[in-house]
């Protein structure tokens, strides 16, 4: 079996995209150098704001979304994955516009939270994510009910992701996301850490319920593609 080339679809978070690389290199059962795929990592800060341009205040960001994607299908990617949850409600656009696939974290996650028999989960995600139905459309299809934050912890949500994560900021950014968290996992059987950002501070240890974590769904699920363990 040919050995498949990686493409990420980044800088929706830099920090996210190389905690992203990182979980691949580390979840490749690998001995040595020549042991791991190849990978492509496109990091493009430059991408307008995901959620602002859903909530209608800003940007439109397919364009540079659609140009990273064929950037990296030219460059000889397989596959293309995305290290931003928001971002992902453009991932039909994206997949019309490129002939390889473009392999959704947010399917592989509700596969996973399906899997493990979760029948109510809880997400931490930016307001482009929730407003947007992301998630929602890809768990209520499956039967599994989401709780979000109230409109006051939603706020602090963002904040924790925009003036705590992505503007350097880990240890505000935590302190936040671990207050609305422990409420929030009262009312459900598991939380998806479901924006990049949240994945880089939250901890499956932190929780008395399951975190389940796309970032890392996607690292597993691009391992097996580019290994071969699994087909397209």
């Amino acid at each position: 079996m040919p050995e498949r080339v990686i493409g990420i679809l980044g800088g929706m978070g830099p920090l996210a995209t190389a905690d992203l690389f990182r979980r691949i290199v580390e979840k490749t059962p690998a001995k040595r150098d020549q042991d791991h795929p190849r990978i492509i990592i496109y990091n493009n800060p430059k991408i307008p704001d995901r959620t602002a341009f859903i909530l209608g205040k800003g940007e439109d960001p397919r364009p540079e979304l659609i140009e990273g994607a064929k950037k990296l299908e030219s460059w000889g990617a397989d596959f293309v994955i995305m290290p931003c949850n928001t971002a992902h409600f453009f991932a039909e656009t994206i997949q019309r516009a490129i002939k390889i696939p473009l392999v959704s974290m947010v399917e592989e996650t509700a596969k996973q939270i399906e899997k493990m028999g979760i029948r109510k989960a809880g997400l931490l995600a930016t307001d482009g994510t929730v407003k947007g139905l992301v998630y929602h459309r890809a768990l209520l299809r499956r039967g599994i009910h989401i709780a979000v934050p109230g409109k006051r912890d939603q706020e602090l949500v963002m904040k924790a992701i925009y003036e705590g994560i992505k503007a350097g900021n880990l240890e505000l950014g935590r302190e936040l996301l671990l207050n609305v968290a422990k409420k929030l996992e009262r009312r459900v059987e598991g939380i998806i850490a479901g924006c990049t950002e949240v994945s880089v501070v939250l901890k499956p240890e932190d929780l008395s319920v399951p975190l389940i974590d796309p970032m890392d769904v996607i690292a597993e699920k691009a391992v097996k593609l580019a290994l071969g363990i699994e087909e397209l």
